[in-house]
């Protein structure tokens, strides 16, 4: 078997054999809800944690004067020495487990404010954000904030992990007003599918296994739901989009013959599947062409699917390069004006008139912001009059782009929908932004 038959074999397999399938989830919540101890508890309690990293977790949590049982579980998603010494999340932590029902990629964001960015990164390839909340405090600026960031990124489900639910005095009381509180902005934000868990990420209570100290509730575990919430839409499905990455040319010292006239498009696949003989249409010229060649890992292939880095080889030599987009089916159709969402990330203003960049896919052109027109209020829920944004403003913007670029819905699809905007002198990340998206269902 090459390494493309093992790239190509389907999610959540071995070697083509049936498995278990992948749902990605992130982590949310503010700072000191518990969300690391959470994480550390869930892959403790699955068995995912080797020995000898428990062990060194032990050791460090006695070295910092660990008083409870087993050890800060926390230390097994907060790595860097930062996180560690201020005893918060900075970065986002990857971790990966599996179950006897399907496998797992869990990204746990930081809870400061100053870090919501890190957040929109973990939660916008997310098929479930689990948002944490403090049952001392309830919901609180943060938790609105995090849900609006989950409808908007349109995160087909999010769980609520009502934590610390241990040190309340009538739990069963707080249980049912947090429920009723985030129903009301589920109901606000036209959140989907919400779930409330009572849990205490420390002892372990309803994180896996059911808590004889909940007695009271009768729904299903942290995990129970995990197991069964079916994953978002697949990647795979819908018509094809390959933004071109790399243009590889022909070799004319190559000392292989066979690659002297090769000219192959190199990119990610972000959704559809691509075929030997299928058509496809280059978004911007539509000028189209069938596809003759398909190599992924150095090995020709018959077929690919979204999430494959491939090189394709084409009929007819078409002008094709770096930021086109290879589209199967409908191909979109470039536009220089878009109305879109952006979730304000820096520290400086963004006001009307602003100039910046875009990228979309591997394409950057330059932009201007000609209208802020609404902002989102984070406690009300409600939108109001804006000509500027602010450090984690969600806002509407319209903006006007230089060179045409191919925008599709961000309600169609999370990829084609979704772009950066990056401050044209530093190179920052300024903001992240949805096309066509509304701040209020």
């Amino acid at each position: 078997m090459t390494t493309a038959d093992l790239l190509l074999a389907p999610e959540g397999t071995g070697a083509g054999h049936p498995g278990p399938t992948l749902l990605r989830l992130a982590t949310a919540g503010s700072v000191d809800d518990g969300k690391s101890t959470l994480i550390g508890r869930l892959l403790h309690d699955t068995k995912s944690v080797f020995a000898d990293q428990l062990a060194s977790v032990e050791a460090a949590s006695r070295q910092r004067g660990w008083k409870g049982e087993l050890a800060d579980l926390a230390l097994l998603t907060d790595g860097l020495r930062a996180e560690r010494e201020q005893g918060i999340t900075i970065d986002v932590a990857y971790r990966y487990f599996a179950t006897a029902e399907r496998s797992y990629v869990l990204a746990d964001t930081p809870g400061h404010v100053q870090y919501t960015r890190n957040t929109v990164t973990g939660a916008s390839t997310a098929d479930v954000v689990v948002v944490l909340v403090d049952a001392r405090n309830g919901v609180v600026e943060q938790t609105r904030r995090h849900l609006a960031i989950s409808a908007l990124l349109r995160v087909p489900h999010v769980l609520v992990a009502l934590n610390k639910i241990d040190l309340v005095d009538d739990p069963q009381a707080v249980h049912a007003q947090v429920s009723a509180d985030l129903g009301r902005i589920a109901d606000s934000l036209a959140l989907r599918d919400l779930h409330v868990v009572p849990v205490s990420a420390l002892h372990g209570d309803n994180v896996v296994t059911r808590s004889e100290r909940t007695a009271w509730y009768e729904g299903p575990t942290l995990l129970a739901l995990l197991e069964t919430l079916p994953p978002g839409a697949d990647q795979r499905e819908g018509d094809l989009r390959l933004p071109v990455q790399l243009v590889i040319r022909p070799q004319h010292g190559a000392v292989d013959p066979a690659h002297v006239d090769y000219r192959g498009y190199a990119g990610l696949i972000t959704s559809g599947t691509v075929a030997l003989g299928d058509p496809v249409t280059v978004a911007g010229s539509g000028r189209s062409t069938t596809v003759t060649g398909i190599d992924v890992a150095g090995s020709p292939v018959e077929q690919a699917a979204a999430g494959l880095s491939v090189t394709l080889r084409l009929a007819d030599e078409l002008d094709i390069s770096r930021g086109d987009v290879l589209a199967g089916g409908a191909a979109p159709s470039p536009t220089d004006t878009t109305e879109a969402v952006l979730c304000w990330l820096a520290e400086t203003p963004l006001r009307e008139r602003a100039r910046v960049l875009v990228k979309h896919g591997t394409r950057t052109v330059q932009a201007r912001v000609s209208a802020i027109t609404e902002r989102l209020d984070i406690e009300s829920l409600e939108t109001v009059a804006a000509d500027q944004a602010e450090l984690n403003d969600l806002v509407q913007v319209q903006l006007q782009l230089a060179e045409p670029l191919p925008l599709e819905p961000y309600a169609a699809t999370r990829d084609g929908g979704s772009f950066l905007v990056i401050d044209p002198q530093s190179g920052t990340t300024l903001a992240a932004g949805m096309v066509q998206a509304r701040l209020r269902a």
